[in-house]
């Protein structure tokens, strides 16, 4: 063999060269356990790269959801009569009795039927967009894990009249839609969706094309802000603790100037100061109910008192208590004295009293509706703005002109005095010497 590898290499014109032979590999070399190790560690980068790439594509692949089809199933919206929603450690319950929503949390308080209404009739109508399979492990970069867990969403429970679970949606993030531009003022991407999750099966996670934005579990969001009205005001009085701030405005008509009422000498109310109040509370607001504080700690064991008339006669009795981050306390009363005849005009034609009675029993049918929707409003304490009750909250002085100064007369100026002249001192001339009577002139004239 040896003579034969020799022959070949003479006859192919090779030449033996130092360093000519090939060397021995070095998997000839390795040991059994650096093979075994090597072995071991591809294995591992092989489960690792298989790994990430299960979490990659484990967000995104179709599901058995089809898409049109309605999210929660069918499920009777008449039915529901409990809303609950919980985002974190927030709960807050809507209840359904005698056919009017309430909130529990806010002592039974109407609850704004507009919007209770539309979230169950949209939930009821929501269709998927795009059915969604995601992982159990990738359920948090959606946000679809219950409320109170890291990258937790919000839980809306739709219940019965017993308290039975009817359906169960969990929301998750927005979907943002990209215009693909980069704008200088920011902005760009806008949320047009939501991903959501029915129960706690990831299977049906899908992306819907509402942003269901109104789901807050805030108390105060949810009631119903309509409030009482005070129109055609006759006088408006203010009564403050300090009673030399209090002051009383009244007029004849209602297109009359208003006038002080009890004016002292030299007050004189100011008509641009007093605008305010020409149409106080006429479409007041409150931002919520406080509830369970005692009248002391709300400033209302010692309140500011309002007190309004109208020409309709109604009379509003509204108790303010002490400014509280931007908020005033505030109770009030109605009461109506409401005719139950009408009184014919002076000029009144016979042929014209069917007419005004029927329009006079329809506006008292009007009044009488209003009264004891206001009397409502009497149960509760509500957290008005600032800016609702800034005009009535003004002291007496700030609404009185202000006193003009009387100009001095000026008193006649008198003329200044010229100034005083320096005369130099008269020289004093020298007394002239008498000379004696000569003695002709010394003798007395003879007889």
């Amino acid at each position: 063999m040896g003579q034969y590898c020799l022959d070949a290499r003479v006859r192919f014109g090779l030449r033996h060269r130092p360093g000519r032979h090939a060397q021995k590999s070095n998997w000839c070399q390795m040991k059994p356990k650096q093979l075994i190790l090597l072995i071991v560690l591809c294995v591992l980068v092989g489960a690792l790269g298989l790994y990430v790439r299960n979490q990659q594509q484990g967000v995104f692949k179709q599901s058995a959801l089809k898409m049109g089809q309605k999210l929660l199933g069918d499920f009777d919206p008449n039915s529901v009569a409990q809303l609950r929603i919980t985002a974190g450690s927030n709960v807050l319950g809507i209840l359904k009795t005698n056919d009017t929503w309430v909130v529990p949390q806010r002592d039974n308080y109407p609850a704004n039927f507009g919007s209770v209404s539309d979230l169950v009739q949209k939930l009821w109508k929501l269709k998927i967009t795009e059915p969604i399979k995601v992982g159990p492990s990738r359920l948090g970069a959606l946000t679809l894990v219950p409320p109170g867990k890291d990258g937790g969403g919000t839980l809306v429970e739709l219940l019965g009249t017993s308290g039975q679970v009817i359906r169960t949606l969990l929301v998750g993030k927005e979907h943002t839609h990209s215009s693909g531009e980069s704008s200088p003022f920011g902005g760009g991407d806008w949320p047009d969706g939501r991903y959501v999750m029915v129960g706690n099966d990831p299977k049906t996670a899908a992306l819907v094309n509402d942003t269901l934005s109104n789901l807050e579990p805030k108390p105060a969001e949810w009631l119903n802000k309509d409030f009482f009205k005070v129109e055609k005001a006759r006088s408006v009085a203010v009564a403050f603790p300090v009673a030399t701030n209090s002051w009383k405005l009244s007029r004849e008509t209602e297109s009359g100037e208003w006038k002080l009422a009890e004016a002292k000498p030299g007050e004189q109310l100011d008509t641009s100061k007093a605008s305010g109040v020409a149409n106080p509370l006429n479409s007041p607001n409150f931002a919520d109910l406080s509830i369970g504080a005692k009248p002391e700690q709300l400033g209302l064991d010692k309140p500011t008192v309002v007190t309004i008339d109208t020409f309709d006669n109604f009379a509003y009795t509204i108790r303010m208590g002490q400014k509280t981050n931007d908020n005033f306390p505030l109770s009030m009363t109605v009461a109506a004295q409401l005719p139950k005849e009408r009184t014919p005009g002076k000029d009144e034609k016979p042929e014209d009293k069917d007419k005004l009675d029927k329009e006079f029993k329809e506006k008292q049918k009007k009044l009488e509706e209003k009264l004891n929707q206001e009397k409502s409003y009497e149960k509760w304490v509500y957290l008005v703005s600032t800016w609702t009750v800034d005009p009535l909250l003004k002291e007496r002085s700030q609404l009185l002109a202000e006193k003009k100064e009387e100009p001095k007369k000026e008193e006649p100026k008198q003329k200044p005095a010229p100034p005083a002249t320096t005369q130099a001192p008269k020289k004093e001339e020298p007394k002239k010497e008498e000379k004696p009577p000569s003695s002709a002139q010394a003798k007395p004239p003879s007889p």
